[in-house]
């Protein structure tokens, strides 16, 4: 049977673990070949063997995400190798928890930073890439965080919002063309970001971040006329309709 994402070019952030890594993975195991970005060159080199042993492609990219020129650099070199781009991933964030009042600036920033501003840039930079793909998708991974909030979450939430908003729009902008724009808010997923943030989750009802991935190879192979706009993805043990 062929692969799906056979020939396409797929750009995931935060590839070195957790969702980015099992997001990378997944899409290899279509026959994609992903550009990995993150910050540890022997992480990403981990997550680089695993997509080669799934039957993918794999670029590395260290990439700073608070640095403009760096997130810039990723998508020169991905449009000097490849030449194309099918799938942004904006994957990648950082968390801090404390009450508003004793959280510093610099803590509020840098969520900021790399959870609102950096697939901000990255979209940007990316489109014109986009733009000349058969259809181009833009998955962008936000949090149960993103639709309601959480105590001593301040900083991480109002990122997550931010991301959303912006997604929101970027859709409307792009309605009608070849881009799909999706937005992911998964609640707590077995990852290290969780583990710090929500430590009162039992670890054998934390979702696995290959559920995470499974969807957004379903996201990125649908062929059909029906859009899906927003996902949220919470865990059999919560509540709905979170």
């Amino acid at each position: 049977m062929p692969k799906r994402l056979a020939k396409k070019v797929a750009i995931v952030t935060g590839a070195s673990r957790g969702i980015g890594r099992a997001i990378s993975v997944a899409l290899a195991q279509e026959a994609a070949t992903v550009v990995l970005a993150a910050r540890s060159i022997q992480k990403l080199q981990e997550t680089a063997d695993q997509v080669t042993k799934a039957g993918g492609k794999a670029d590395i990219v260290v990439t700073e995400l608070t640095e403009e020129e760096s997130i810039k650099n990723l998508v020169k070199t991905t449009t000097e190798k490849f030449s194309r781009l099918d799938i942004l991933v904006n994957n990648a964030g950082v968390t801090h928890s404390a009450k508003l009042e004793e959280t510093a600036t610099e803590d509020w920033q840098r969520c900021i930073e790399v959870n609102a501003r950096a697939p901000f840039i990255l979209c940007r930079e990316a489109l014109p890439l986009l733009k000349k793909a058969e259809t181009g998708y833009i998955i962008n991974i936000a949090s149960v965080v993103g639709v309601k909030g959480y105590p001593l979450q301040s900083a991480y939430t109002s990122s997550k919002h931010a991301l959303r908003g912006m997604t929101i729009s970027l859709a409307e902008e792009l309605r009608g063309s070849n881009i799909r724009v999706h937005l992911l808010c998964p609640g707590g997923v077995d990852t290290d970001l969780v583990q710090k943030v929500r430590p009162d989750i039992k670890k054998d009802e934390l979702m696995q971040p290959e559920e995470i991935a499974e969807l957004v190879v379903y996201l990125v192979t649908y062929k059909g006329n029906a859009v899906i706009d927003e996902l949220h993805i919470r865990r059999a043990a919560s509540a709905p309709w979170f």
